[in-house]
């Protein structure tokens, strides 16, 4: 799971993505501070990775990742090319996901002023700059694939006249100022050819509201206007504070937890961060387990034995026979796969097995 961290600068954006990277040393605080996109992997915490090792004792375990690249601070402007903007855009079509950090607070922690660059916070402005920025950018796009499609359309091309019936619908709504992802495409062929223009608004948006540390938990006024607009757009706002992740990246887990109960903190922001995005893109996790490792697997919700198969190795998807299958509950019950298997719970699924939560799996596959 890959996501673009975006925001206006001086928000802060890369401080955030060193605190949830644990990068280290904090960005400077003047626009265009990080150019090139800086790329962390981060585990995502997952407490049933313990519960499987608490039962079956193995060499290493191995948590899902989630890559996030710190994409350099976009301003009004940057479709045209303003402020490196058409390389910054460049960027944010590689990834899965699109996370705005949106600044919710009027003075940094100790009083500190930070120059907005649009001169005053105003979180659901800010959130609206970026989103056209990226919708003149997809309608650039489009404009320039048209004509494309429209000279290979003539010569009975089938995918250039899906491709072309997709740009006819597309152009309207990016016109009207609305995301990609706004238009609903039910024929096959049409959603292949969207896949295939790499539009950045057809990309799900998670909100993450950088809250001074006086409201670590987004309930003051900004952070809430921020969730109204995500759930207004069917997406999510999670309350940050960079500071407070920033010195939180930098304790063990035992002052790390002492910390957070002193701020009234139920988790790390990269939590949040990681089950929020779960959401917004619909995944879900499954796990391996063996003498050799216990691994989680990230997969989309609806996702068959030989696809979730496919994602450890593609021979194991071209290969599949069957899945030895169990859920981390019937390890908690019967306490080891032995057990389980006594109990009937060891189940022999096929190829139209639909995955599930929390599955443990052995896949058999032929080579």
């Amino acid at each position: 799971m890959k996501a673009g961290i975006v925001g206006l600068p001086n928000v802060g954006k890369s401080t955030l993505f060193n605190a949830l990277t644990n990068a280290g040393a904090l960005a400077a605080n003047y626009p265009f501070a990080t150019i090139d996109p800086n790329i962390g992997v981060v585990p995502i915490p997952d407490s049933r990775l313990q519960t499987i090792e608490s039962h079956i004792k193995t060499q290493k375990v191995i948590p899902a990742m989630l890559h996030l690249v710190d994409i350099a601070g976009l301003v009004r402007g940057a479709s045209k090319g303003e402020g490196k903007g058409n390389a910054f855009l460049g960027h944010i079509r590689d990834v899965d996901a699109i996370i705005q950090v949106v600044r919710c607070f009027e003075k940094a922690p100790g009083g500190e002023e930070i120059t907005h660059v649009e001169g005053s916070v105003d979180p659901v402005r800010d959130i609206q700059t970026i989103e056209q920025e990226l919708i003149l950018s997809d309608l650039q796009t489009c404009e320039s694939a048209k004509a494309k499609a429209e000279r290979a359309a003539r010569g009975n091309d089938r995918d250039a006249k899906a491709r072309l019936a997709v740009l006819e619908k597309m152009v309207p709504v990016l016109e009207d100022g609305k995301p990609a992802r706004s238009l609903v495409l039910t024929d096959p062929d049409q959603i292949k050819a969207l896949r295939g223009l790499s539009l950045i608004t057809v990309k799900p948006v998670l909100y993450l509201a950088n809250v001074g540390d006086d409201d670590v938990n987004g309930q003051g006024p900004l952070a809430q206007r921020v969730k109204e607009y995500a759930e207004s757009v069917g997406s999510e706002m999670v309350p940050v504070c960079a500071k407070i992740e920033s010195e939180l990246s930098e304790l063990d887990e035992a002052d790390k937890a002492e910390m957070l109960a002193d701020m009234g903190m139920d988790e790390p922001a990269l939590n949040k961060l990681a089950h929020a995005a779960y959401r917004l893109l619909g995944y879900q996790s499954y796990f391996t387990a063996g003498e050799k490792e216990i691994r989680a697997w990230t997969i989309p919700q609806g996702c068959k034995a030989p696809q979730a198969a496919g994602v450890i190795h593609s021979d194991f998807e071209r290969g599949f026979i069957r899945v030895e299958v169990y859920s981390v509950d019937d390890l908690v019950a019967h306490k080891s796969e032995k057990a389980i298997k006594e109990a009937g719970k060891m189940r022999i699924e096929g190829k139209e097995y639909v995955m599930r939560d929390s599955d443990v799996c052995h896949f058999l596959f032929s080579s």
